[in-house]
């Protein structure tokens, strides 16, 4: 190949990448190269969702953080109210705080960890660990699988052996010794309608 022609190459290569990189920048089109990250731009509590909505369910537990809290860390004894929205992998919403007049769920932090009512109501397993070492102000979307979750047993509008997808908020942290209950915060436990 002679010089001419390797010019006219490069500058083909040139061009063609120009053109590329305006239509990126302009939003009409975008690059794409085998192994590169088509999910550029989603966060992980967003392909989290997608994953369990492709799938239909998890085996285990997921936990992806939309917002990271900057308060107090979740500790035994602690008192805590939530803000949360749970929802079947198909969308399906069966609770929410909204449902319950949009105030958060008070709950206790026991020492080993696991989070009950006040008045001693457990909770299923998946809430008290997927809510593990959060912080006040945070905000985590939980994958629960059935094992976690109500197992073999349909709950209200959830059936048997169902994903749980919980969107959680830690609104207040009340440390051991203070106040008992976050104001206006409701002991109702996180159970479908």
């Amino acid at each position: 190949m002679d010089r001419k022609n390797m010019q006219v190459i490069v500058l083909l290569i040139v061009v063609a990448i120009a053109i590329a990189v305006v239509l990126q920048v302009f939003g009409i089109g975008a690059l794409k190269f085998p192994g590169q990250n088509q999910t550029a731009g989603v966060t992980p509590a967003q392909q989290l969702l997608v994953q369990v909505q492709q799938s239909g369910g998890v085996t285990q537990l997921m936990a992806e953080d939309i917002t990271v809290g900057t308060g107090a860390t979740l500790a035994a004894g602690d008192t805590v109210a939530v803000a949360y929205t749970g929802a079947l992998p198909d969308g399906t919403v069966f609770d929410s705080t909204e449902a319950h007049g949009g105030t958060p769920l008070t709950l206790v932090v026991a020492a080993d960890g696991s989070l009950h009512t006040p008045d001693g109501g457990g909770l299923i397993p998946g809430w008290s660990l997927g809510m593990a070492g959060m912080k006040e102000g945070g905000r985590r979307l939980l994958a629960i699988p059935p094992s976690l979750g109500y197992g073999s047993n349909p709950v209200g509008p959830i059936p048997a052996n169902s994903t749980l997808i919980f969107d959680v908020q830690l609104v207040k942290v009340t440390p051991a010794g203070a106040t008992s209950t976050p104001a206006s915060a409701s002991t109702t436990p996180p159970r479908p309608q």
